[in-house]
């Protein structure tokens, strides 16, 4: 049985998922430090990994994407000096099975990469039947579109709703930091509500709308998939046969 860490690093948040073959069999989010050393890694895997039960020596196989490039330095060498060898780095010339028909390949993110390739094979698109866009709620708004073929063939990159809330905060003298929640109704009547609905609904239409532009734009159909630290508050507000999370 091989046991693989993935890491997953982006620019807010770091992802970590221990596969058991081809089964998850846990997870955590972390907060990105690209400073951070081999030996702090070692430090914070092993304890993650106890609290779940697993034996410290048991990973013995890694894959990394990252937006951040200084990140990757400590971590492969945490792979290389505690679990026997350098994990895969995602990144230009790795093979996926997936063409990326972008102008110029080199430009798509691991991230962007990673979530064609998985929700291409999760939602069932592999048949041939049909295509699908990857919705991905994190510092960027991301959507990727791949064809029924498995080809990725580009998107959209927006600003993350993190971003949005604190560009209200720094650029307008009067208004809050808000917490991201949702406010219960759109027309609010309080200013901290009235900026989550804003932020929380105001998302939500703008996925819906893109959503909608890209499956005019193709020739196929296209389910929706939704995945990001954020996924979850703003993919409930679209329409249940819109996002699947």
């Amino acid at each position: 049985m091989t046991v693989l860490l993935a890491v997953d690093v982006g620019n807010t948040n770091t992802v970590l998922g221990v596969f058991r073959d081809d089964l998850l069999a846990a997870s955590w989010r972390i907060q990105t430090v690209a400073e951070r050393t081999s030996d702090e890694y070692a430090v914070l895997l092993k304890t993650l990994l106890d609290m779940e039960g697993f034996p410290w020596k048991s990973i013995d196989a890694g894959i990394i994407s990252s937006v951040v490039p200084p990140a990757v330095f400590g971590l492969q060498r945490f792979f290389k000096h505690y679990c026997g060898g350098p994990a895969l780095l995602v990144g230009p010339g790795i093979k996926t099975g997936m063409p990326i028909l972008y102008e110029n390949p080199r430009e798509v993110g691991a991230d962007r990469i990673v979530n064609a390739v998985a929700a291409y094979e999760d939602l069932g698109a592999a048949q041939g039947t049909m295509g699908c866009i990857v919705v991905d709620f994190g510092t960027a708004t991301t959507w990727d579109v791949v064809n029924p073929k498995g080809e990725y063939l580009g998107g959209v990159i927006a600003p993350g709703i993190q971003i949005s809330a604190e560009a209200l905060y720094e650029h307008a003298a009067k208004l809050p930091r808000v917490e991201l929640a949702r406010p219960g109704k759109v027309v609010a009547r309080n200013t901290v509500a009235s900026m989550q609905a804003g932020l929380v609904y105001g998302y939500a239409g703008m996925v819906d709308a893109l959503v909608d532009r890209i499956r005019a734009e193709v020739e196929w159909p296209a389910r929706c998939v939704a995945t990001g630290g954020l996924a979850a508050l703003i993919a409930t507000e679209t329409p249940d046969d819109r996002v699947h999370r």
